[in-house]
């Protein structure tokens, strides 16, 4: 009997998960990763403790799945795109990385709008530059951080990291890569000409070669395999980048789908041969041969119910965890028990950045005294879904309507949610079935880069199910047609206030 093994590393979480080739899940384990604010806005993470994280999850995922280690047929690894991993010459840490949601390097944005650059490279980068890309924090480093990038060797994303730390191989995987603004993403392969407009041409020496996802890119060394209860020398995977992994753990194989990723970014997408290079956030290399993945996404989703829970909800959780439960579960059941039609309190889910404004601020707007949680919760679901309905307007703009929905991140386990993405999409909304996409995902990718299926397509048809769908309900399209114009209208009236509240920039 063989096996595979997926390993998902979000921006908080570590999480594996072992599967068989039906894609069935056996088993799954989590580590909590935690981040660093050192100053306001910025956002690091411990690579050490991100790697021990990684490896006790994995260790006990194959131990829950009471396999033998030696029957993994091989393992792939997803995670965040963007930020920074750079390592020196010995394979260690040059600093801690930096999170994809970081903003420190915010003026470099600024400055290459401003000036025409990220207009002019956009047609081989075909995306938006954004502060927690690399491009951006290897140029704030280069002018605040001199002798760390005089250290450093190689530059890599999460999920490289993590597939260096089990090989021993350096290589930066292709759909990383192509959400980076650092490569030709047309021809998808590393062009000096793309640094040499964002002013950086001298990272290039950073940059290691460019692999698919898809490719046996190591084999576990004895040191990762005593960490990790892998068994030395099986193949790991090149992996991939989250939004593609999930992607894939939803059936993404053809132009007719739109998948959407509920986590700590809100992630919508879609994928076709024929790639779009302006007015979009970002179209990427996808995992399938010669397609590429168009996405519009910001960090306006989960993110915001997990920030509300963990500052108003600490005593719950704590009973909900001496239960044995969830506080999520709470807030579910507190959404449910609050109509739709009795809370008209709007929240923008800008918490953590925006995909309107780069100023714009999270709020509530609407709040009185006789309102309870469930309002306010509601609020914060609703909102979530606004914000995704925002970007697939945007994406709809280029092609056709969608013939069906998938939905995938930690909201999916969310009844209530559910159904209030299918009713403000009037579209039914399928949940694949698992508990860890992002690993369902990367066990796919395993899948093909052992040769157990012939394409993604194949294993796509044999490893993906559809667990639920949510239908709309039709007596409430014009209530969320009321409510999404009002935040519409939020948006529209708040404009000139977020310049006022940003804060000052170095």
């Amino acid at each position: 009997m063989s096996y595979l093994l997926g390993i998902d590393n979000g921006g908080t979480v570590a999480k594996a998960a072992v599967f068989d080739l039906e894609g069935n899940e056996l088993a799954v384990a989590t580590r909590k990763v935690e981040a660093a604010t050192p100053q306001p806005g910025w956002t690091e993470l411990d690579m050490d403790l991100l790697w021990s994280a990684t490896a006790e999850a994995v260790r006990e995922a194959i131990g829950r799945a009471q396999i033998d280690p030696n029957d993994i047929a091989c393992a792939a690894c997803c995670g965040y795109g963007n930020g920074l991993f750079l390592l020196d010459d010995a394979g260690r840490p040059v600093r801690r990385a930096v999170y994809s949601a970081d903003a420190r390097a915010r003026s470099y944005i600024d400055r290459w709008t401003a000036d025409g650059v990220a207009r002019a490279v956009r047609p081989k980068t075909m995306q938006s530059v954004w502060p927690g890309q690399p491009n951006a924090l290897l140029a704030w480093l280069r002018d605040h951080e001199p002798e760390a990038l005089r250290r450093a060797k190689s530059l890599l994303m999460c999920k490289d990291y993590i597939r260096f730390r089990l090989t021993g191989e350096v290589a930066m995987e292709q759909t990383d890569m192509s959400a980076t603004s650092l490569i030709n993403v047309a021809e998808c392969r590393h062009d000096p000409s793309v640094l040499e407009a964002f002013g950086i041409a001298e990272m290039q020496r950073l940059l290691p070669p460019l692999v698919r996802c898809d490719t046996i890119c190591g084999r576990v060394t004895d040191d990762a395999a005593r960490l990790t209860g892998l068994a030395p020398g099986t193949p790991v995977a090149g992996g991939l980048f989250d939004i593609d992994a999930c992607g894939l753990a939803s059936g993404l194989v053809d132009d007719g789908q739109l998948s959407i990723v509920v986590g700590t970014w809100g992630n919508n997408q879609y994928i076709s041969t024929r790639p779009v290079a302006s007015d979009i956030f970002m179209t990427s290399c996808y995992a399938l041969p010669d397609h590429y993945l168009m996405l519009e996404g910001s960090p306006t989703s989960g993110n915001n119910l997990e920030w509300f829970v963990t500052e108003f909800f600490q005593a719950e959780r704590q009973q909900a965890q001496q239960a044995g439960t969830s506080v999520f579960d709470l807030c579910n059941r507190l959404v449910q028990e609050t109509r739709p039609e009795d809370s008209g309190l709007v929240f923008l889910p800008f918490l953590y950045g925006s995909n309107v404004s780069p100023d714009a601020k999270g709020c509530f707007l609407g709040l009185d005294g006789w309102q309870r949680r469930g309002h306010v919760l509601r609020a914060i679901y609703e909102g979530v879904v606004f914000s995704h309905q925002w970007h697939i307007e945007r994406l709809r703009k280029f092609r056709g309507p969608f013939e069906r929905i998938c939905l995938t991140g930690g909201a999916a386990r969310s009844d209530a949610w559910m159904q209030i993405f299918a009713d403000v999409l009037r579209a039914p909304v399928e949940i694949p079935a698992g508990t860890e996409l992002g690993a369902l995902g990367s066990a796919i990718c395993a899948a093909v880069a052992a040769g157990l299926y012939p394409s993604f397509q194949a294993a796509c048809r044999q490893m993906v199910r559809i667990a639920r769908t949510y239908e709309p309900c039709a007596a409430r399209a014009e209530l969320y047609a009321a409510k999404s114009a009002r935040y519409a209208a939020a948006l529209r009236a708040l404009e000139p206030v977020w310049a006022e509240l940003a804060w000052k920039r170095g």
